[in-house]
């Protein structure tokens, strides 16, 4: 990973729950939180929460006597999503996913929305996701699929590949879409000591008003800022337009309605 790939402070935070949830994540959420729907009491733990997207998901789909720990490594985010959810069976708390400060078999579930992608260790992420799960528990998560099953993403990440050939920004492929593989997602959560593992992949529909917002969220509400801006300062809204015509030119000038794939994994404790 480099410097800036959990790099979620500043504006970007803002700019990533206004621009990216109808975009890329709030279907997945919603897919996510319907999973949990026989969950109708105890503790559920989340973690890369972010601006709380599927925070919201997971409150509006469980019952309130359902506590739910909402935690992210960046207290930035967590500060943006205290301002789209307060509920009194919502907790939000700064948190490493690979050193989990809960004690042993004392969640029902974990849940993390298109975060283990950005873990530098993901067998220390893991195990710790199963020694905080209660026997029995489920450790459910999504990842992006293949980039080339994600056109918007792909066709923002080629365009800024494409200015740079020198020194190509590859964040977007290296890190959110970088991590299909659906063998070491397997094998990665057997070694960490889960048994019973299914990978579902999951289409969704995302949608942008125009296609200059779809681009600022990918490239100004994400780290993808902060390779841009290392390798051309000042030039940020000049890239940003490069990547609104290519996706303009692909979906035109108004309103985007794009296809998307994730890999859904549910591991039993």
């Amino acid at each position: 990973m480099n410097a800036t790939d959990a790099a979620f402070g500043g504006s970007i935070p803002a700019l990533y729950e206004r621009y990216l949830g109808s975009l890329l994540f709030r279907p997945f959420a919603e897919d996510l939180a319907a999973r949990l729907r026989d969950v109708t009491a105890g503790r559920v733990l989340e973690t890369a929460a972010g601006t709380g997207i599927a925070t919201r998901a997971l409150a509006a789909a469980l019952p309130p006597l359902v506590e739910i720990i909402a935690t992210d490594l960046n207290q930035e985010m967590l500060d943006q999503a205290r301002t789209k959810l307060q509920a009194p069976n919502v907790t939000w708390r700064q948190t490493d996913a690979q050193t989990l400060p809960f004690e042993d078999t004392s969640f029902d579930a974990v849940v993390c929305q298109f975060g283990v992608m950005f873990f530098p260790d993901k067998q220390k992420a893991y195990r710790e996701a199963l020694r905080v799960l209660k026997p029995g528990g489920r450790f459910l998560f999504n990842v992006w699929d293949r980039l080339d099953a994600n056109p918007v993403s792909k066709i923002v990440s080629d365009r800024i590949i494409g200015m740079f050939p020198e020194d190509p920004p590859r964040f977007i492929e290296r890190i959110p879409f970088g991590y299909f593989d659906e063998d070491r997602i397997e094998g990665e959560l057997q070694l960490a000591g889960f048994e019973s593992i299914a990978i579902e992949p999951v289409d969704k529909v995302g949608q942008a008003p125009t296609a200059r917002e779809a681009a600022i969220g990918l490239t100004q509400g994400t780290p993808l800022r902060g390779e841009i801006e290392a390798r051309a300062p000042g030039r940020l809204e000049e890239i940003t337009d490069q990547a609104a015509q290519a996706l303009a030119g692909r979906f035109g000038d108004g309103p985007i309605e794009h296809g998307m794939r994730a890999l859904v994994v549910t591991a039993l404790r």
